[in-house]
């Protein structure tokens, strides 16, 4: 019986990418969506990928959620925390509705996602937990602060619990992506854009499909030395050891 592998926001984007790379490389894959019900549908009929809607940030919809995609599919060994959102402005003008926003979605689900799963896989001797972060993260950028700050917290949320779990065959790592060809990167301005493109030395945009492939390898039982690691994937526009 194949492993079951659960990401979140996996119906769209880089989350989309990673749920088709999980499956193609074998594993059960189920993703969460929060309200776009016609795309979601739309990705399992074009994949075949079973689809859960719940909110990230509500630990009891988590708890309902992954009890749900056990109860369909088994228990979850592989975790991708890459559910995000964006509410970008300048602090001085920032309110505390697109602070809390971003926060309770970015990095509070690190917890109310990996708490109801962590047991079951201590108890099983294998686990993956495979956190998405971003560039911004590790070198901060204008007009987010609470986004900078929530995928900074993915760092040391990820170092702090592979310390707790690395004796129980449980590995969890962090992906920081840079600038990805998706949509919420379509829709910045067309000049602000080709701005951040000269930044990047490889001179393009990520793929998705370039974050997916680093995901299916921490997944795999071949990753089982690796923890507690940041893996920076930007094309070289910011380069850091963690």
């Amino acid at each position: 019986m194949s492993r079951v592998a659960l990401v979140t926001g996996g119906t769209r984007g880089i989350g989309a990418a990673i749920a088709t790379a999980l499956k193609a490389a074998g594993y059960t894959v189920a993703a969460t969506f929060a309200g776009n019900v016609e795309k979601a549908n739309a990705f399992k009929a074009e994949t075949g990928i079973a689809v859960f809607q719940w909110d990230v940030a509500d630990p009891a919809a988590c708890e309902g959620g992954i009890a749900a995609v056990t109860a369909e599919l088994g228990p979850v060994d592989i975790l991708v925390n890459n559910a995000g959102i964006t509410r970008d402005g300048w602090f001085h003008k920032m309110d505390h509705a697109a602070w809390k926003a971003v926060l309770s979605t970015n990095l509070d689900s690190m917890f109310t996602m990996s708490r109801p799963v962590i047991d079951g896989m201590r108890e099983r001797g294998f686990g993956r937990i495979i956190n998405i972060s971003s560039i911004n993260g590790q070198k901060g950028q204008l007009g987010q602060v609470n986004y900078a700050t929530a995928k900074a917290g993915v760092i040391g949320f990820t170092k702090a619990l592979a310390l707790e779990n690395a004796r129980k065959g449980v590995t969890v790592n962090c992906i920081c992506p840079g600038y990805i060809d998706t949509d919420m990167v379509a829709a910045v301005p067309e000049k602000v854009l080709e701005g951040i493109i000269a930044q990047i030395p490889v001179g393009r945009l990520g793929k998705a499909e370039e974050i997916a492939a680093a995901v299916v390898y921490l997944a795999s039982d071949a990753s089982a030395f690796m923890t507690g690691a940041v893996l920076t994937i930007n094309g070289g526009q910011y380069m850091a050891n963690g």
